[in-house]
């Protein structure tokens, strides 16, 4: 479970990176990606989560909150059907529901050091760019630019074929995310009520 919410923290991580509507290349892209996410100082949104499962041919509905601060601090916050929290705050990771707590340095685990690495670059917009974890395409699909990220480091191959990034040309907002699993499972992610560089008490971040 650990692994999964981590995982989807990271593809959860380039949420709310604004581009801009028109024909260019995928260079331009990327380049548009990673410089309006620098202006994103803060960011809060509700999402919805659904996971296909391969094997029992069902779905799985979640629902939560995501909250967000430059540089280094993220919450992944599930709601409904169960309570679950993320935190990534600097080099202390937080993992707690109702039954545990766990407290984590990344800096004494390299898989969390490195899974932290990349979710926080993804969230300044470096990501795109990012070729020794990520081969990123970019397909202009009419209302969408659709992002695909194949991983080249072995934790993300372990877990992903690939993760597919949705970006809404008009809202000019990232408004959908897939990530397809090695055993044919999937998660589709879509944002609601996206609301950037407003106020965010430190203490949603506090890990304790």
């Amino acid at each position: 479970m650990k692994r999964l919410v981590l995982f989807l923290i990271l593809s959860m991580s380039l949420l709310g990176q604004p581009v801009i509507a028109q024909k260019v290349t995928q260079g331009q892209v990327k380049q548009q990606i990673s410089q309006a996410a620098a202006a994103i100082k803060s960011m809060q949104c509700d999402f919805v989560q659904t996971k296909q499962i391969k094997m029992l041919n069902d779905k799985v509905v979640s629902k939560g909150k995501m909250y967000y601060l430059q540089s280094d601090k993220l919450r992944w916050e599930y709601i409904s059907p169960y309570k679950y929290i993320f935190i990534l705050n600097g080099s202390k990771v937080q993992l707690k529901n109702d039954q545990r707590n766990d407290v984590i340095d990344v800096e004494k685990n390299r898989v969390f050091k490195e899974i932290a690495q990349i979710m926080m670059s993804s969230v300044v917009g470096d990501c795109l760019n990012d070729t020794r974890s990520f081969k990123t395409t970019i397909a202009d699909a009419k209302t969408h630019w659709l992002a695909t990220l194949v991983p080249q480091r072995r934790e993300m191959k372990q877990m992903f074929n690939s993760i597919k990034l949705y970006f809404d040309k008009k809202r000019l907002m990232v408004t959908r995310v897939e990530l397809i699993e090695k055993n044919g499972d999937k998660t589709i992610i879509e944002l609601k009520n996206v609301k950037t560089n407003g106020q965010i008490a430190s203490s949603i971040f506090a890990v304790h």
